[in-house]
């Protein structure tokens, strides 16, 4: 099954078209794209049966989807996932998940503009778990079956806020507005041969700039998800940025950073891109804490 966001409303999206989800279930479901999480078992053996399969698809304009999950209540993430990423990075290997939050207000579409509030901003290209159904305390083997779906995101991150001292201010630096670009579906475990083995990376002016396999993740997404759970009850509808591979800007040589007048392109297998514009933002290029 795959799911997005059309103009503020949930939708089964399929090769023909689109199903309004409240209008084809006759209200059973809501138009909400967040508040059906809530109901996420009944979606499922809904949109399997024949009452949701005769509806009419309808076409509709990519750029009229949202972030198919608009407004979750939690958003964590997990630093140095991949092996390359780690040494890229000078960083030892982490003997666990490296979690770190973003906040909601971060989240954006598949298409939208996003505002550069520096010269220091860079990518992060990254597959995202989206929970179905409350997580805590869950071991790993049963981790996928709190998972509802996987998504594209982007982890766009500020450097210069992210890493002054004293202590890192991860959160921060990877929460301006628009630094959470995700979609531009939401697609079901079930549609992929390997939902732990994907292609994923992302480019800048048809230049590819990264390009690896979920299956080369350090942590695979049912260990984050039992990792997390043992401290963090996961709600239905929240996000886990599971990680991104070797190529940031940041550790090139010269170093490489996001600059208007460019499109980041970001995919992950089976699941579709992100295309998203970039502008100048009002504080850009001197950014938010003085000259660069």
């Amino acid at each position: 099954m795959r799911t997005a966001n059309l103009n503020g409303r949930l939708v089964l999206v399929f090769d023909d078209g689109v199903v309004d989800v409240e209008k084809a279930s006759d209200g059973l479901f809501p138009s909400d794209p967040q508040a059906v999480f809530d109901c996420w078992a009944e979606l499922r053996a809904w949109a399997g049966s024949a009452a949701a399969a005769g509806h009419e698809r309808v076409p509709f304009e990519e750029r009229d989807l949202g972030a198919p999950v608009p407004r979750p209540r939690q958003v964590f993430a997990v630093a140095l996932n991949y092996s390359d990423h780690v040494d890229e990075s000078a960083f030892d290997t982490p003997a666990q998940p490296s979690v770190f939050t973003k906040y909601p207000t971060s989240l954006t579409g598949p298409y939208d503009t996003v505002e550069l509030p520096s010269t220091l901003v860079d990518w992060e290209v990254e597959l995202v778990a989206v929970i179905g159904a409350e997580a805590h305390q869950v071991e790993a083997a049963d981790a996928w079956s709190h998972v509802a779906g996987l998504t594209v995101g982007q982890d766009l991150s500020e450097r210069r806020i992210q890493l002054e001292g004293p202590a890192p201010q991860f959160a921060l630096g990877k929460s301006f507005p628009g630094f959470s670009p995700t979609g531009p579906v939401m697609v079901t475990p079930d549609e992929f041969p390997d939902s732990d083995d994907l292609a994923l990376g992302c480019a800048l002016g048809g230049e590819t700039m990264q390009e690896s396999r979920t299956s080369r993740m350090i942590f695979s997404v049912s260990e984050q998800i039992a990792w997390i759970s043992r401290v963090c009850p996961l709600l239905p509808g929240d996000l886990i940025f599971t990680g991104t591979p070797a190529g940031v800007g940041g550790a090139r040589d010269p170093r490489r950073f996001l600059a208007p007048g460019e499109e980041l392109r970001s995919w992950v297998e089976g699941i579709g891109e992100l295309r998203n514009p970039l502008i100048a933002g009002p504080a850009y290029p001197d950014g938010p804490h003085g000259r660069q």
